[in-house]
């Protein structure tokens, strides 16, 4: 579903992040990516996003190329921006009703098109009882607690549909009860969707969690991409099992060995 070939990519001024990076996501995968920070990981969310663009190479979804952002892609970021003077069920509307204006496609709405009120409200609907916060939806932000706040963003986003989403450590401001609960709920959901997806994290033990497949980046330029296969993605319950720790601690052994690779380029470049 997704092509990432040759990308070359970084920030005027600074290293290159990628240089002729390639690989691929097959449609209904699930991937973590993690890194030391400063690695890439939420530039590389933001470019398969198209909201940066590569400065050679391209991003393929399907036939598409990414060149803007693309209205079937779904963006969850920590900071979960909804707004403050809007309740939670206009929240969770606001992608539907900047869709009703701009149009399916993200660029105009035809003077013809057909917007299906009663299927949006009931699409709303679902997602908030399906995420547990329809009693809330008459509450405004301020009067929840984060993961409630969180849960509202994952539902703004999923109403509208998309067959690709991507995360941006999106519970690490949480404390770890409610961030392993909305593991369990983002688990349960690629388990009954098939949705592809992405996500960027600094936890370890959430990159086990939530990937069948772990992208690995590092400090220097990335230009041969470090994947790792995971059968243990969804065990949430199984965090305390030997093969999970074994995972995990190997995951550890390798940023290790990435951050003094790292280091040493660095130092030696100077």
């Amino acid at each position: 579903m997704i092509k990432i070939h040759n990308l070359t990519f970084g920030y005027g001024g600074t290293k290159l992040l990628f240089e002729d990076f390639s690989f691929n996501i097959k449609r209904g995968e699930s991937w973590s990516v993690i890194g030391p920070s400063g690695c890439g990981k939420t530039t590389l969310l933001y470019l398969i996003a198209g909201l940066q663009q590569p400065s050679e190479g391209e991003i393929r979804i399907g036939k598409e190329k990414i060149i803007r952002a693309r209205p079937s892609t779904g963006l969850v970021l920590q900071d979960h921006g909804l707004l403050p003077w809007a309740t939670i069920l206009e929240n969770t509307r606001l992608g539907l009703k900047i869709r009703k204006f701009y149009g399916p496609d993200g660029k105009h709405s035809p003077a013809n098109a057909v917007h299906d009120a009663a299927k949006d409200a009931d699409r709303v609907e679902y997602w908030l009882h399906w995420l547990g916060i329809a009693h809330l939806k008459a509450m405004y932000p301020a009067q929840l607690s984060r993961g409630q706040r969180q849960r509202a963003a994952i539902a703004r986003t999923l109403v509208l549909g998309p067959d690709l989403l991507l995360m941006d450590e999106p519970f690490s401001a949480l404390d770890a009860p409610i961030r392993e609960e909305l593991q369990k709920v983002m688990n349960r959901f690629h388990q009954e969707s098939g949705l592809t997806s992405l996500t960027v994290t600094h936890d370890i033990e959430e990159a086990v969690m939530l990937g069948e497949k772990i992208l690995v980046l590092g400090n220097s330029c990335n230009r041969l991409p470090q994947i790792i296969d995971n059968h243990l993605s969804g065990e949430i319950d199984k965090r305390t099992d030997p093969e999970f720790l074994k995972r995990c601690s190997a995951l550890r052994d390798l940023l290790a060995r990435y951050t003094t690779r790292d280091a040493g380029i660095n130092s030696g470049s100077r």
